[in-house]
Parts: structure tokens; C-alpha cells; sequence
């Protein structure tokens, strides 16, 4: 049988990036099995001065950078850019998230670093692309969410309840296509030889995985029997007697789903009921619709006699839980949803492991989480041959930096 082996092993990664859409990009790599090494400036990641801390070490920073390596340059001198172009030559992939011509200014651009290294794959992140009229724009999820549609559609399915929501979708979903991009771009050149410039702004993101924005921008008539776009947020939230709260995926208003929801309470006279005649009476008298569901659902006693009986009616359904309770459910420790990490102080914290189960190849998050600086010797003097001499002088002209715990 062939041995067992990481996707990504023999790729090696710069990362430059800081808080969550790059880091997370570049978490993906590394449980995938790529070496990847953090370049992080002296003040170091801004999670790393997040809370909660163990010791120094701030778990949200080591949710993100588990497993890689740290190294601090300072960039913005000449012998640290050096430094850097030094270390590109030798790698595969930059992933990077400063705003538009920070790179350049520091002679870390593409157009400079292809040279460096003609089979780079060099990803750029930002909140609205590297061109455009609005490149020059501050961004950060709360501000993307707002611009792409996001918090407006969600709080107009709240009756006009705004909020930004708490987790940083356009982060995150940046991510995921970042990653994608860099993985096809490493196929591209196995084919071609060359390396390839990425560019992805978390605007189009938020776009592109919005599985509703064809019907925003959807301009004629719309036969008022069918529901636009299945409109999930219109699936009620339930209580059964026993106080969990359930959720089913059914829309109450479609043509087929209602009969079949009618079946399911057992309440045949809905049928004739004329606010529920069609589906476009449905969706006038939604409100009480939904009402119905919810006190069916308090007749329930319990979320499994609840899941039994919408499984014998084809409907999936679940209970809401908080990432607690999931992350200490059978499920998730039959998975290896969730994993332990080295919290740098003699124990461990949990953080979600990496979500792929592969036959052949080793996934999943592993390695422990680094200080700043803390890799600048072996990454130095392995990859580049320094001396410990040369790496000494470097760190006495704060070319590089580390901050360690005190031993």
C-alpha cells in the first residue's frame, strides 16, 4: 500500500498576512500539509493582542496560525526586503493582504518578485481588489458585509432589524476562495512552468457566494405562486415541549411543501383554510403560517420523536445548539471535529480541526502555535544558509526581531 503522505507536502508558503482572511488561507494550507511560514512585521499579528491569552498567547491567534511558522522582518528597510526576496526564491506560494502598493513601495510587488522567482503563485487579498475606484479603500468584514448587501438583506429578513452579524463572513468565505485559487494556480503550473499573480477582493466574494444575488438583480415579472429563491430565513424556529428549539429546512409557502407540512401536524383542515389557498395567500398570511408550525411544535416531546416524525415526511431538521454543545456531541468527537492544541504554557486548547477526511493523504490541524520571531533562526540558517554571526547582527540592527516568553 502506498504511504500515507500530505496533499501539500514539498510546498512551501509565505505568508505575510494578519488577522483572519489570510491567516486562514493560510491555516488551509498547512493542514493540508504545505510548510508555512508567517512573516510577520515587528508589532507583530494584531490577534496576538486579542483575548482570550493563555500565558502570552492569544487563542484566537492560535485558532488561525496553528502549525506554522513564525518569522519578524522588518520589511520596510532595505536588507529586510532583501531578506524576504531571498526567501521567495525558495518557495512556492506568498500570500499576502496589504492595501493597494504597500508591496510595491517595498520592492515586494509582483512585478518584482517574478522575477525573484518565475514559479511563484503570489495571492493577493483585499477589501475591493488591486485596481478600481474604491482601491484605495480601508476594509475589514463589518464594512464588506455592509457594502456586498449582506447586513441589508439580513436585517430586512428581521423586519428592519440592522445589526453587523458576529462572525466575519467576508473574512472567512475570502478565504476559502484564496485557497481554491492558490491550489489551482499550483496545478496550472505543473502544467505550464510559471508561476501566476491571484487577485481577490472580499466584495466580489461576498457576491459570489451569495446564493441570492441573481434574484436581487432580477428586473421582470415574477409569478407571485412560487417563492423567490427558497428564502430560508422564512423557515420558522420552533419549540418542542421539552424546550428545545428545532429548526426544519421547509418552506411553508411552496406548492408541495405545504401539503406535505399539513400531513406532518396532522392538521388536514389547513387545507381549506383561504389564507392558505396558494402560495401567494401563503406568503400574504406567512405570519400565521409559521404560527401554526410553532404550536404543532410545542405538542412535540422532544427534539427526537421530532426529527422521527419530519423524517417519515422527507424533512431534514435540527436542533440549535451553541458550538459548545455540538463540539461535545457524539458527532463531533466520532469526527475529530474538534482538536487539541499546545497552548505554549504546559497545556491545550480547542480549536476546530480541518474538515476534510482523506483516504490516502494526512490531513488535519496539527503542530503548535509560535511566538513572534520564534522560528528566525532555523528558517535563516536552513533556507538560506545564514551563520548564527550574520542572524546575530541581523537581530542587533532590529532587522529582525522575536518576542518570547520569559524562560
Amino acid at each position: 500500500m502506498t504511504e500515507r503522505a500530505a496533499p501539500l507536502k514539498g510546498i512551501r508558503v509565505l505568508d505575510l498576512t494578519r488577522v483572519l482572511a489570510g491567516p486562514h488561507c493560510g491555516r488551509m494550507l498547512c493542514d493540508l500539509g504545505a510548510e508555512v511560514i508567517k512573516v510577520e512585521p515587528p508589532d507583530g499579528d494584531l490577534t496576538r493582542f486579542s483575548s482570550p491569552k493563555v500565558g502570552s498567547m492569544a487563542t484566537y491567534f492560535m485558532q488561525q496560525n496553528a502549525g506554522k511558522k513564525c518569522v519578524s522582518i522588518d520589511l520596510s528597510v532595505a536588507e529586510g526586503a532583501d531578506i524576504f526576496r531571498r526567501l521567495v526564491s525558495v518557495s512556492d506560494v506568498l500570500i499576502e493582504n496589504y492595501r493597494a502598493g504597500v508591496m510595491d513601495r517595498l520592492g515586494l510587488g509582483w512585478s518584482t518578485l517574478r522575477t525573484v522567482n518565475p514559479r511563484l503563485v503570489y495571492a493577493s487579498i483585499s477589501g475591493y481588489g488591486a485596481d478600481g475606484p474604491w482601491v484605495d479603500r480601508r476594509a475589514y468584514a463589518s464594512v464588506i458585509g455592509a457594502e456586498s448587501g449582506m447586513t441589508r438583506m439580513q436585517g430586512e429578513s428581521r423586519g428592519g432589524e440592522f445589526a453587523n452579524d458576529p462572525w466575519s463572513h467576508a473574512d472567512v468565505y475570502t478565504a476559502l476562495e484564496t485557497s481554491s485559487a492558490v491550489l489551482a494556480a499550483l496545478f496550472q503550473r505543473e502544467r505550464t512552468g510559471h508561476g501566476e499573480y491571484i487577485d481577490v477582493s472580499m466584495a466580489e466574494t461576498m457576491l459570489y457566494v451569495n446564493e441570492h444575488t441573481h434574484d436581487q438583480l432580477f428586473d421582470r415579472d415574477v409569478d407571485p405562486q412560487w417563492v423567490r429563491s427558497f428564502r430560508p430565513g422564512d423557515y420558522p424556529v420552533m419549540t418542542v415541549a421539552d424546550g428545545s428549539t428545532v429548526v426544519m429546512s421547509a418552506h411553508p409557502a411552496e406548492r408541495g411543501t405545504f401539503e406535505l407540512l399539513v400531513a406532518l401536524m396532522e392538521r388536514p383542515h389547513l387545507l381549506d383554510d383561504p389564507r392558505f389557498s396558494s402560495p401567494r395567500e401563503r406568503l400574504v398570511h406567512l405570519g400565521a403560517l409559521q404560527d401554526e408550525m410553532r404550536d404543532w411544535a410545542a405538542t412535540v416531546p422532544d427534539a427526537t420523536e421530532f426529527e422521527r416524525r419530519c423524517d417519515a415526511h422527507g424533512f431534514a431538521m435540527g436542533v440549535m445548539r451553541s458550538v459548545r454543545q455540538i463540539a461535545e456531541s457524539d458527532w463531533a468527537r466520532s469526527r475529530g471535529a474538534i482538536t487539541e492544541i499546545d497552548d505554549r504554557s504546559g497545556g491545550t486548547i480547542r480549536v476546530p480541526n480541518a474538515p476534510w477526511h482523506f483516504e490516502r493523504g494526512v490531513v488535519g490541524t496539527s503542530g503548535t502555535p509560535r511566538f513572534r520571531g520564534e522560528d528566525n533562526r532555523s528558517v535563516l540558517r536552513d533556507l538560506l544558509g545564514m551563520t548564527d554571526e550574520a542572524i546575530d547582527e541581523l537581530e542587533r540592527r532590529d532587522v529582525i526581531s522575536a518576542r518570547l516568553p520569559r524562560s
